[in-house]
């Protein structure tokens, strides 16, 4: 069995990395801080053009028909970018959900808004193929809602219960964020039979692989978000002279450098095992992701804390776009499960096992 990634795989994800290098520059992010949605419309409807919002819809909804192997990649560079869009939300968490929603041989009763199992998937899954709709998930793993105030549908967890609710019957109130970027919010909603598509063991089993899928693609942002780091503090350490030498020509800096752009590597075979196992629906989905989880968070926060140190002072400073993916990771590590949280499933699934 080949794990390593194909030709189209890799193309795809470099034309990604060109398209966000030219749309989605740190000045454009800092942008956006001060604007009331914090989002661009306009670019949303740019990554549907290339295709990054419909790689997990399927083609006969107008989407490209992949899998989380081909959407990883791409997610990874999303987080080198430190795009703000919800691209997890929506892309990688979003629409698998409807697409499940949709298989089911009956579902239950939706609002008149989104109609019934096949009007919900022929309608919001093409309809996020153009850019003309945006997704978010609430789910108990996570306490505020991310670009709720974006959604055109909001999929909410209640219970063993999901409810599709479309904006105008949900209200939000922003939280604060350590990360201007990332835009959370407290949902107040009423579930009604009108909005379930989901309860019992099924809506169990749509919410555990949502959750997987929204730990899958945070990791795969932080792989992302790390590297960007790295790469800023190799470029300053070159440039920043102590003594009459460049700082990164000093050993205890190759050291830090070094350690860090390891620990990287190794995370990232770890999370594209995991997208593998998403894609496939393993038996072993659950720990590969926690792995996941657990070895970007820790890779991406190490790559901001070294960062910074290279940078000293003026790290610190505002006007250094390193606080950027720096806030971005910080706040990544925490959703979708804690490290400790993704630690204990791990050895939970150990014990279990008998290999404790």
């Amino acid at each position: 069995m080949r794990f390593t990634f194909t030709e189209d795989q890799r193309h795809f994800q470099a034309s990604v990395r060109t398209f966000l290098e030219k749309e989605c520059t740190p000045a454009g992010v800092r942008a956006l801080w001060t604007t009331d949605t914090g989002r661009s419309s306009e670019r949303w409807a740019k990554l549907a053009e290339i295709g990054l919002l419909g790689i997990l819809v399927p083609e006969r909804f107008g989407g490209l028909g992949m899998d989380e192997a081909d959407l990883v990649l791409l997610l990874e560079e999303t987080g080198r970018a430190a795009l703000p869009e919800p691209v997890i939300e929506t892309a990688a968490v979003g629409v698998p959900l409807l697409t499940a929603l949709a298989g089911q041989r009956e579902c239950a009763g939706l609002t008149e808004a989104t109609g019934g199992a096949r009007e919900l998937a022929g309608g919001w899954l093409t309809r996020v193929v153009s850019g003309g709709a945006v997704l978010t998930v609430g789910h108990g793993a996570n306490p505020f809602v991310a670009d709720a105030h974006v959604a055109d549908l909001l999929l909410l967890a209640h219970d063993d219960e999901v409810h599709a609710v479309v904006r105008e019957r949900a209200t939000w109130e922003r939280q604060p964020c350590a990360d201007p970027s990332r835009r959370l919010f407290r949902v107040t909603w009423s579930p009604e039979s009108g909005t379930r598509v989901a309860h019992g063991e099924e809506g169990r089993r749509l919410l555990a692989a949502a959750f997987d899928r929204g730990a899958l693609a945070a990791a795969a942002q932080l792989l992302g978000i790390g590297q960007a780091l790295i790469d800023m503090a190799v470029r300053y350490a070159c440039q920043r002279e102590q003594f009459g030498k460049p700082i990164g020509s000093f050993q205890a800096v190759k050291h830090m450098l070094a350690n860090v752009a390891v620990r990287l590597e190794f995370a990232r075979p770890v999370v594209y095992r995991a997208a593998f196992s998403v894609a496939r629906d393993a038996a072993t989905r659950a720990v590969d992701v926690s792995h996941a989880k657990v070895a970007a968070s820790e890779a991406a926060v190490q790559a901001a804390k070294v960062a910074l140190q290279v940078h000293g002072a003026v790290g610190y400073t505002w006007e250094m776009d390193l606080h950027i993916w720096m806030k971005r990771a910080w706040a990544l590590e925490t959703a979708w499960g804690t490290g400790a949280w993704h630690r204990a499933r791990v050895a939970a699934t150990l014990d279990e096992s008998g290999d404790g």
